[in-house]
C-alpha cells in the first residue's frame, strides 16, 4: 500500500476543518495528520507533525495565512502549501506564490476541484483555481509593455521545456534529473527563457504557464 499524503489543515472555523477532514480522510491516498485554528498554531503543528502539505486559510487570528506561509517555507522548505480561501483577488494569489505556495483554491470550489489541487501539489505541481486563471494571466499581460512572446522573443525547444517544468512546480534538480542534463544547464536555459520573455521571477513564470495552459496539461 502506498504511503498516504499527510496534510495539516489550518482554518479558524472548526466546522470548515471538520468538513475538510471528513473529505480528505475519505480518500485512499491522503489523510489529515494535524489541525490548527490560527497561523501560529499551524507553524507549531507543522514542526511536530511534519506534513507533506499544509492547507492555509488567509484570514486567521494571531498569525495570518500569508505570514504563516512565508515562515513555514523558511523553516521547512520541502513542505508544500495550498491556500484555501474565499478571497478571489489576484493580488492574494501573487503574494502566496511569492511566499512559496504551490496551490490556491477557493472555498467556493467543488470538492472534486479541491481534491484535484491536493493531488497536483502532492505530485510536485502547481495548481491555481480555474476561476482565477484569467485574472492571473491578465496580471501578467498588464505588466508587460508588449504581449509575452512577441517582439522577436523565441524560445528554443529546450528552453521552453525547462520553463514549463519550472512553471508546474519542479525544482532545478528535479528538472536536471528528468531531462538528463546538469543543474547548471537547467539554470542557463531557465535564465535565457526568462530574459527573452521579460519574466522577473517565480510569479511571472507561473503566470506565463497559465497563459500557455501548462498548469492544466494532463
Amino acid at each position: 500500500m502506498e504511503r498516504r499524503c499527510r496534510i495539516l489543515v489550518a482554518d479558524d472555523h472548526a466546522i470548515v476543518r471538520q468538513g475538510l477532514k471528513l473529505l480528505i480522510d475519505s480518500q485512499p491516498d491522503m489523510e489529515v495528520v494535524a489541525e490548527a485554528a490560527d497561523g501560529s498554531a499551524a507553524l507549531e503543528q507543522a514542526s511536530v507533525a511534519r506534513p507533506d502539505i499544509v492547507l492555509l486559510d488567509i484570514s486567521m487570528p494571531r498569525t495570518n495565512g500569508l505570514l504563516a506561509a512565508r515562515t513555514l517555507k523558511q523553516r521547512q522548505p520541502d513542505v508544500r502549501i495550498i491556500a484555501l480561501t474565499r478571497h478571489e483577488d489576484e493580488r492574494y494569489v501573487e503574494e502566496f506564490l511569492r511566499a512559496g505556495a504551490s496551490g490556491y483554491v477557493l472555498k467556493q470550489s467543488a470538492p472534486a476541484d479541491f481534491l484535484k489541487a491536493v493531488r497536483a501539489v502532492a505530485a510536485g505541481g502547481v495548481y491555481l483555481d480555474p476561476s482565477m486563471t484569467g485574472r492571473v494571466a491578465d496580471g501578467l499581460l498588464g505588466a508587460q509593455k508588449q504581449p509575452v512572446g512577441e517582439g522577436g522573443a523565441k524560445l528554443t525547444d529546450r528552453e521552453s521545456e525547462v520553463l514549463r517544468l519550472v512553471a508546474v512546480g519542479h525544482s532545478n534538480v528535479e528538472i536536471a534529473t528528468q531531462l538528463n542534463i546538469s543543474v547548471k544547464t537547467v539554470e542557463v536555459h531557465k535564465a535565457n527563457a526568462m530574459r527573452k520573455l521579460g519574466l522577473s521571477g517565480r510569479v511571472d513564470v507561473i503566470r506565463y504557464g497559465v497563459l500557455q495552459g501548462w498548469l492544466y496539461d494532463t
